[in-house]
């Protein structure tokens, strides 16, 4: 190998490690979440979080509905919600983009008035659609609450209703949403309220996607926007590489979702800090 030759050797070696070196440091930047704030989180570590409410169909109390509000209540367990605006701009509490799953009808609901929506139930009950307000006179700040901005329809209208209510509530919530953008919201124009991303192996959970909107989604690379307080992960990905990268080289809360069972709650106690259950009830005390 001549001189010349040894040299070019040299520099695409340095080249490269270049290269490297600024994609470590990009991706550190990106997938940084808050870390300032683990001690406001710790009343959400206290208990154990009921999704979408402690519901039971076999006993008739559908998920995310006053019954099931009212039970994680009585219950001391802190509650997970979802928020969604029909079409005449009212805010109400309900996890799907469509009615069908939930109420049998074909309809998606931010297409739909609240007037529309009181002529559906919820499953075989005679329980409707409620609304958020109704929701959190139900709870009156007596446990911890998560409200989950769903970016179904105008995700910023309905990120924007969500703190205006918000504003009023005598209790302890955060916020978190699969919409880096409302978690950036909130970090602009609520930065004291605790927010969290949501995320999960978009690979694998939602295969439709685009290449590049899975890629960014399942590692977090949009974080550098929202700089979440929490990281919300569907817990049977949790090996998944950027989630668990950001997990290890950074001391984020962890929230794992949905917990479904005892083993399951056995491993996730593990990593996550925060639990979300539903379909079964936890064994022993959070605080345990």
């Amino acid at each position: 190998m001549d001189d010349n030759q040894g040299e070019r050797t040299k520099t695409m070696i340095v080249g490269v490690l270049v290269i490297i070196a600024a994609a470590v440091v990009l991706f550190l930047y990106c997938v940084k979440p808050n870390t300032t704030r683990r001690q406001e989180m710790a009343v959400f570590e206290k208990q154990y979080i009921a999704h979408r409410g402690l519901f039971d169909n076999k006993k008739g109390i559908p998920e995310n509905s006053i019954p099931a509000f009212r039970w994680a209540v009585e219950n001391g367990y802190g509650i997970e919600l979802d928020v969604q605006l029909t079409a005449d701009h009212q805010m109400v509490v309900f996890h799907d983009e469509s009615l069908k799953r939930m109420c049998g009808v074909d309809h998606i609901l931010h297409k739909c008035t609240l007037a529309q929506l009181q002529h559906f139930t919820l499953g075989e009950t005679a329980e409707r659609i409620p609304l958020f307000e109704d929701v959190l006179k139900v709870i009156g700040g007596k446990v911890p609450l998560i409200v989950e901005v769903k970016a179904e329809g105008d995700w910023k209208a309905t990120t924007k209703k969500m703190a205006e209510i918000m504003d009023g509530y005598d209790g302890v919530y955060c916020m978190e949403s699969f919409h880096p953008l409302a978690v950036e919201w909130f970090r602009k124009n609520r930065p004291y309220v605790i927010r969290g991303q949501l995320s999960t192996n978009y690979f694998r959970d939602e295969p439709g996607r685009r290449w590049t909107e899975k890629f960014v989604l399942t590692n977090l690379l949009l974080n550098f926007k929202a700089r979440p307080d929490f990281i919300a992960y569907n817990h049977i990905w949790s090996r998944s590489p950027g989630y668990a990268l950001c997990r290890k080289l950074f001391d984020v809360e962890n929230v794992a979702w949905t917990i479904r069972n005892q083993d399951e709650l056995k491993r996730a106690k593990k990593i996550f800090q925060v639990i979300i259950f539903d379909s079964f009830i936890p064994d022993g005390d959070k605080c345990e």
